[in-house]
């Protein structure tokens, strides 16, 4: 039974950029536990995690040991990643097994693999308050592309908003609640709603940018042609992505995502005496722990203990 899981031709050397042909089992499990997922992110994780597993396996068996093998050939990539594409395996094993195509104690086997691994807590990047006013600076906001960044910017920093969800940001969600500007009921990770406050500096960017676009309803970000008109009426998380990137670039700063912006305004708001719990409504978090985790609240940089060793 398990083998239907995993048979799949190699595609012939002249064809390997074409897409893997799966057995109509493997397609049946792929769409199955992309269904399950409602993250299109990890919908896109879990797809790559299979397809990579269907061709490694090719015409074998699908094993504990054969899966112990596919996890060794991964030592190149992050343990996390690693980890995710394993999460991808035991879904489509309990998919699998739900669906009469695999016995449970097969089952119970081959979810055994265990995870790579990882001790200690990533630090991550962020910027300081002057590299974040310097980042900010970097628009031309006398362009209509340059209001569009500004405010993509700004959201990241001010709101620690994810990419997904400052592309998906919908005018409607720009309220008024308690005498202030909020993103009300904002649909984050794992489907957990949060409100956050819109501080008056990022406002006044929204509204020089829906003024000089056009903007009253739809999504709040459009993308914008080189000629300097809007383009269409929605914008990728990938766009959102490359404008942090290249604003970093031009303030000297590499490989700078918009997590880490996410991560800036978590910072600059601890370290200017925000409450724990209140930046972890923030973020959207779902424990005070994740919150303490992501910030990295055990491990002093600016002051460290081993800055005064008397050497």
């Amino acid at each position: 039974m398990t083998n239907e899981l995993v048979l799949a031709a190699i595609p012939p050397e002249s064809r390997e950029a074409e897409p893997l042909a799966l057995t109509p089992a493997q397609a049946r499990l792929r769409k199955m536990v992309l269904d399950a997922v409602s993250s299109r992110h990890s919908k896109r994780n879990y797809g790559k995690a299979l397809d990579d597993l269907f061709q490694f396996c090719a015409s074998r068996p699908l094993s504990r040991s054969l899966l112990m093998e596919w996890r060794a050939g991964m030592e190149s990539l992050s343990p996390s990643t690693i980890n995710v594409r394993l999460s991808a395996v035991r879904k489509m094993i309990g998919e699998a097994r739900k669906n009469g195509m695999l016995g449970t104690e097969e089952a119970a086997t081959l979810t055994e693999v265990p995870n790579i691994s990882q001790k200690g807590t990533r630090l991550g990047n962020w910027l300081t308050r002057e590299q974040a006013k310097e980042l900010l600076a970097v628009p031309d906001r006398s362009t209509l592309k340059g209001k569009r960044d500004y405010v993509i910017l700004a959201l990241l920093v001010g709101c620690a908003l994810r990419r997904n969800e400052l592309a998906e940001l919908d005018v409607a969600t720009i309220q008024q609640r308690e005498g202030r500007w909020v993103l009300a009921d904002l649909e984050g990770k794992g489907r957990r709603i949060r409100t956050v406050a819109v501080p008056i500096w990022v406002k006044h960017g929204i509204n020089a940018w829906m003024i000089a676009a056009g903007i009253e309803d739809g999504r709040l970000l459009r993308s914008v042609s080189k000629s300097g008109k809007i383009n269409r009426d929605t914008l990728s998380d990938w766009a959102v992505w490359s404008v942090v990137e290249q604003s970093s670039k031009q303030i000297g700063i590499e490989r700078f995502g918009a997590h880490d912006l996410r991560r800036t305004c978590a910072k600059l708001c601890r370290k200017n005496g925000g409450d724990l719990e209140q930046i972890k409504f923030l973020l959207g978090h779902s424990s005070i722990q994740t919150t303490e985790r992501y910030l990295g609240s055990d491990q002093e940089i600016a002051i460290a203990v081993n800055d005064n060793l008397g050497l």
